[in-house]
């Protein structure tokens, strides 16, 4: 291994660190994903948006950027994209015609079923020094790290 392809070592004080570990595992997790989902044409927001419309729809645009918490401007974007794909259609919401309402298209549906199987396939090699066990203990302790605390 030369020295341009040695992977950085952290500093000492950090190195152990749950942030730091998470950050790191975060980061190839995402990419992992990222590259599967690229295989698909999507990027990580496209489906993320994306697989939040098909499980909310018909939902309106507004409620998108709170669910899935991405800037107002960016959304139209990703929207704009998914809508030009041929995933999304936006129309006037039946409840509020004032707002937007989105719904995936068949292909947006589909899309999003394949993207989920090769985000699944992405974090199975990520855990893949875990064993069953180990993964949904692992998984168990995460969801309870990122849950919000309980109120007083």
């Amino acid at each position: 291994m030369t020295a341009a392809s040695t992977p950085p070592t952290a500093p000492s004080t950090v190195r152990d660190l749950p942030s730091w570990l998470l950050g790191r595992a975060a980061a190839r997790g995402r990419a992992l994903v990222a590259d599967a989902l690229a295989e698909h044409g999507l990027k990580m927001w496209h489906h993320v948006v994306l697989s939040a419309v098909t499980d909310r729809q018909p939902v309106a645009q507004a409620d998108l950027v709170r669910s899935v918490q991405l800037d107002p401007k960016d959304m139209v974007g990703v929207l704009n994209d998914l809508q030009a794909a041929g995933l999304v259609e936006r129309a006037p919401d039946p409840r509020d015609r004032r707002k937007n309402a989105v719904t995936a298209t068949a292909a947006g549906t589909a899309l999003v079923a394949t993207c989920a199987r090769a985000a699944r396939a992405a974090n199975d090699e990520l855990l893949a020094p875990l064993g069953p066990a180990e993964r949904e203990a692992f998984v168990d302790m995460l969801r309870r790290v990122v849950a919000p605390p309980p109120s007083a």
